[in-house]
């Protein structure tokens, strides 16, 4: 039987390249990912929600992720490890729902784990394959023996070019299932090589959009799922929250110059403060960031006025003013403390996710 999971949320980037999917044991580093797939009702214990709503706002490798969101996910792991969850874990082999990203087969004949990067519906995938087998009843051990590239555009397939038979232990692993939840909705597993893997049976509408927004695909799809569900539930009005948030995806499709970009917030960070005010911070090189700060107003429901008109490039302590304005209106039609959807400049669709709360100067 299969065991199918599609990559959705993190990972810290492996630093062995002869290891898939892990983190050299040197730098002694955890590399989390998150998986999941889509079904339509989601159940958890309240240690499960609590490892849920850390992820949510972790997007790609992690990269961009501050060291207390990847704590608050590594103690949420912790909690559910203690809890324990089903006595016999390896009884995971028997959830078949993920989607795919990583295959585990092991009643069968030929048992195996494949690991599967997925590029495109364009392009094609990767594939890696290990032969594997059961220990103590828990532990899957594992040998990479054979890879090859799967493209759409050729009729037969590439090898990948790494010589496993002379990898020699390099080539091994294993992987223990440390908690799986009652209702097998949740599993976590730790490999070799101190990796750290959350799968995810069943999503919930903030998750599919994440998972849209790291995918490209879908986008507005997934928005007026969670908005629509938001209002026919007559939750209350939401608020803009104070903090630092990141934007993650936008729906321009005419690119302005970058300084309008950045003006228009379109890129970088958005900070919202006490009494009113707001601030663009945008990244450039070597230091230097784009700052622009402003106010805005609460002119009806979900509805604001946002004037912006103080902006600089910022080195250091030095600063270089900018002669710039820019007046419009923000809807705001989704929020929680972890994701925000706007309509903003130029109607376009904003989502940002939360990091650190942040107060401005």
């Amino acid at each position: 039987m299969a065991v199918k999971a599609v990559n959705l949320g993190f990972q810290f980037p492996s630093s062995s390249p002869s290891s898939f999917g892990s983190s050299s044991p040197k730098l002694r580093k955890d590399r989390l990912v998150f998986r999941s797939s889509t079904v339509e009702q989601v159940s958890f214990t309240e240690s499960e929600n609590s490892l849920i709503e850390a992820l949510l706002g972790i997007q790609g490798r992690g990269r961009s992720s501050s060291p207390n969101q990847l704590n608050a996910v590594e103690r949420a792991v912790q909690v559910l490890e203690r809890l324990g969850g089903v006595p016999d874990p390896r009884t995971f082999v028997g959830v078949d729902f993920f989607s795919v990203f990583q295959e585990v087969y092991l009643q069968t004949n030929d048992p195996r784990v494949c690991n599967i990067v997925s590029f495109s519906d364009a392009i094609g995938e990767l594939k890696v394959e290990a032969a594997a087998s059961i220990q103590d009843g828990k532990r899957i051990l594992f040998r990479f023996d054979r890879a090859a590239f799967s493209f759409r555009f050729l009729p037969f397939k590439v090898p990948y070019p790494v010589p496993f038979r002379l990898l020699g232990d390099e080539a091994k692993g294993w992987l223990d299932t440390t908690y799986l939840s009652h209702s097998g909705n949740l599993r976590i597993s730790r490999g070799n090589k101190g990796t750290t893997f959350v799968l995810q049976k069943q999503t919930e509408p903030r998750q599919r959009l994440l998972t849209a927004v790291s995918s490209g695909r879908n986008v507005k799809e997934a928005i007026e799922e969670l908005v629509s569900l938001t209002r026919n539930n007559g939750e209350k009005e939401p608020e803009l929250e104070e903090g630092e948030w990141q934007m993650v995806w936008n729906s321009q499709t005419v690119t302005d110059s970058w300084i309008e970009n950045a003006a228009n917030g379109l890129m970088g960070k958005q900070i919202i403060g006490k009494n009113g005010r707001i601030k663009f911070v945008v990244d450039i090189l070597l230091g230097l960031k784009f700052s622009m700060t402003g106010n805005f107003v609460k002119t009806g429901t979900k509805m604001y006025d946002v004037t912006m008109d103080d902006a600089a490039i910022i080195g250091g302590p030095f600063g270089y003013p900018m002669q710039m304005e820019n007046k419009f209106t923000l809807e705001l039609l989704y929020s929680d403390e972890k994701i925000r959807i706007t309509r903003g400049y130029n109607e376009i669709l904003f989502v940002h996710t939360r990091t650190d709360a942040s107060r401005m100067n």
